[in-house]
């Protein structure tokens, strides 16, 4: 449930916010237009009206709001939700967010950065290709080294094609890409094994091989059951961008949303071929700050400015796309998001032509680190994009030159 408004909002004193929002909730709806009268324009004291009865209905009676690291908590007599909000230089509420999902784990959202999860698939998948490399080095038979060697280069091609792995530190990543080095040096042991030995292996090795390959080259070849968009007439970023998320199953967490089922994350790769940076330090980030152009020419329908860029890996409750531009080529809806708070150089109701210049890329939102989130969509349903000058399918793990 939002509101709206697009009024600053970024480095707002939280506890403020609380305060402001609490007054709502307990408020009786006559004093609305006092505590906030920019949602009450914006939305219609009706509308108010439901997302605060809904609010009461799921939470009993709002007894605090304060803020806590993901975000801030409407707490109940029955169960608490998080929420997020704004406020106008006149102190009055300008916009609000509220969860429409209790508030689980205790009171604490699960954190982002290195879980235990995925401590423990690192480690699994470094003890795997460990085991599949000395195998390699073991082999007793040829047989049994070429079972072996196609086992590896399946694992490999999952490894490479479905984990993602320039998004892993290269700690871990050099390491394990090493291993086919190592592996292909076990091939001079070939002269001195003798022929013969058990044949499963080598088809075990060839069909999981061949599985792997025809699921990744559908899952590249994805598109989204609407079809594809219109051709945009420019890549919205200039220079090498590496795509996180973009494909079909297994390559794009976007799937799970209708309307975003075409969507891509974009990363800028820096000159280490890194896409990280210091989470205390947005600026380290190779992404942070880039240039955004229009991908196309049309109305911008919706321009969001002015709210905070989260922590990288430590996401807050906030609006799902945060600072964003959303264009309406009269066919379809593009929407660019998670731009960085101040550098909106557009408005709603506002004609653009592809190339000109929106904002700088950010990490507000939904958002884990900077990069720019990009889809298109018709009647609330995602589409296949594509760029004019750029060939072949879009999906992660590819970089596009623009």
């Amino acid at each position: 449930m939002t509101g709206p408004g697009a009024a600053p909002g970024a480095g707002q004193d939280r506890a403020a916010q609380a305060a402001a929002l609490e007054a709502l909730l307990r408020a009786e709806p006559a004093e609305w237009p006092q505590l906030a009268p920019a949602v009450v324009r914006q939305l219609g004291p009706e509308r108010l009206r439901g997302i605060v009865e809904a609010t009461r209905e799921r939470v009993g009676a709002v007894e605090a709001v304060y803020d806590a690291p993901d975000g801030l908590v409407i707490r109940g007599a029955r169960a608490a939700v998080l929420g997020w909000a704004r406020l106008g230089e006149d102190g009055a509420l300008q916009d609000l967010r509220i969860s429409p999902s209790l508030r689980g784990n205790g009171g604490r959202t699960p954190r982002l950065p290195l879980s235990a999860a995925r401590w423990a698939v690192r480690a699994a998948l470094c003890l795997l290709f460990a085991w599949r490399v000395d195998g390699c080095w073991g082999a007793a038979s040829r047989t049994g080294w070429l079972g072996g060697a196609l086992l590896l280069a399946a694992l490999y091609l999952l490894y490479e094609g479905w984990f993602n792995p320039a998004m892993e530190p290269w700690w871990i990543r050099r390491p394990i890409e090493s291993g086919a080095v190592v592996a292909l040096a076990s091939a001079v042991r070939l002269p001195d094994l003798p022929d013969g030995g058990d044949v499963i292996g080598p088809v075990l090795g060839a069909a999981l091989l061949a599985l792997a390959a025809g699921l990744l080259v559908r899952s590249r070849r994805y598109r989204p059951p609407v079809g594809t968009a219109a051709p945009l007439d420019r890549f919205p970023m200039d220079g090498a961008w590496y795509i996180a998320q973009g494909g079909g199953p297994g390559l794009n967490h976007h799937l799970r949303a209708p309307e975003q089922r075409g969507a891509l994350d974009l990363l800028r790769v820096g000159p280490g071929g890194s896409h990280r940076g210091d989470p205390a330090a947005l600026g380290s980030y190779p992404a942070y700050g880039a240039r955004v152009y229009a991908p196309c020419a049309g109305t911008v329908v919706s321009a969001a400015d002015g709210i905070e860029d989260q922590v990288p890996g430590a996401v807050r409750y906030a609006p799902l796309y945060g600072n964003h531009v959303f264009i309406n080529t009269g066919s379809e809806t593009v929407k660019l998001a998670h731009l960085r708070p101040g550098s909106l150089a557009v408005t709603t109701g506002q004609t653009v032509s592809a190339g000109q210049f929106l904002g700088e890329v950010g990490n507000s939102g939904n958002s884990s680190e900077p990069h720019l989130h990009l889809h298109a969509e018709r009647d609330g349903q995602g589409l296949a994009l594509r760029f004019t000058g750029v060939a072949g399918h879009l999906h992660r793990g590819r970089t596009v030159h623009a």
